[in-house]
């Protein structure tokens, strides 16, 4: 497939805006460079992040500074045991007309309607409540009160869970994980980074971030995303890959039918092939390899393996599962 001029240009403008979005991520962020990468990737191929980290590594403070630099619209969810479905999508209000008198019901959209939303500790309200984002999540509309509703483009769902504290909490259903693009994992920063976290954290100094793309042209951007091409070997790569998750295959390896209950569906190998392409772009490649697959692989495949009891008994976790098929599969 060849490329348009007018695609070289929009890739070229991608690539300005990436260089200018790390520099002012960088200002307000200490590291975590490979994070700010897969979140980029999520966001140009149209996907939601699952954020997973322990409290105080800048989650927040992160994704609400890309909205600003996007100049997109940001909204965050507090989830909590008493939340409603309502409180998330919106409801209707009984409203009366100051002249007639009349009285009429109103929707009140909720915290969804935004570009960015920050799904704060989501397994911490039970599954009616997850169940809230699904419909927007996957079809960008959200239906209440009997009217199915569209949310503002782009539309963004990070949400955030905390690895170390399980009470009181309502793990994800599987349908609702395998909607996340990507799962990211986020560790302490080394001593270096936290040296500079404190010391440019307690004092007086005041960033102020700048704009630099707009939700039109983050749309623009998604679309460009779709039109890179991938060649045929990297997409065979993404499906055997998927498909080795799975231990009802035949084909898969052993270890995948010992540690596995359930593998990842066909949603991995188009995220892992979308996700591919984005990679290319911000990477300033016009094509899609398998290097890009294998590089996503991880946060694309880790939170949509079901381990089996006897992998935790032997303290086995998805990435080293992952990183096995990684050296096997071709």
């Amino acid at each position: 497939m060849k490329t348009s001029k007018d695609d070289v240009e929009i890739a070229q403008k991608l690539q300005a805006a990436k260089s200018d979005i790390l520099g002012q991520l960088r200002c307000v962020i200490v590291g975590q460079d490979q994070v700010i990468e897969e979140l980029l990737i999520a966001l140009f191929s149209r996907g939601h992040c699952l954020l997973l980290g322990v409290p105080g590594l800048a989650k927040t403070l992160l994704i609400s500074s890309l909205s600003r630099i996007l100049d997109l619209e940001f909204s965050r969810i507090q989830f909590t045991p008493d939340l409603m479905p309502s409180d998330v999508t919106g409801s209707e209000i009984l409203q009366e007309d100051p002249q007639t008198r009349q009285r009429s019901f109103r929707f009140m959209p909720g915290p969804v309607f935004a570009n960015m939303v920050l799904a704060d500790e989501i397994n911490r309200t039970p599954p009616k409540t997850q169940a809230a984002l699904l419909q927007a999540m996957q079809e960008y509309h959200v239906t209440s009160a009997g009217a199915t509703r569209p949310l503002p483009l782009p539309f963004f769902v990070m949400a955030t869970e905390n690895p170390i504290e399980q009470e009181g909490t309502y793990p994800l259903p599987e349908a609702q994980l395998d909607r996340f693009f990507l799962q990211i994992s986020i560790d302490y920063p080394s001593a270096e980074q936290e040296i500079r976290i404190v010391m440019e954290t307690t004092g007086s100094r005041d960033n102020q971030l700048k704009k630099v793309l707009d939700a039109a042209s983050v749309r623009e951007l998604q679309d460009l995303v779709r039109r890179v091409p991938v060649a045929d070997s990297a997409v065979q790569f993404a499906v055997n890959l998927s498909r080795s998750t799975r231990p009802q295959q035949s084909s898969s390896p052993d270890y995948v039918k010992k540690w596995v209950c359930w593998g990842a569906g066909p949603r991995a190998s188009q995220a892992l092939i979308v996700g591919a392409k984005a990679r290319a772009l911000l990477s300033g490649r016009f094509a899609a390899t398998q290097g890009d697959v294998e590089a996503i692989a991880k946060p694309v495949l880790r939170h949509r393996l079901v381990l089996n009891f006897q992998a935790e008994a032997e303290g086995i976790r998805p990435d080293e599962v992952i990183g096995r098929l990684l050296d096997a599969v071709s």
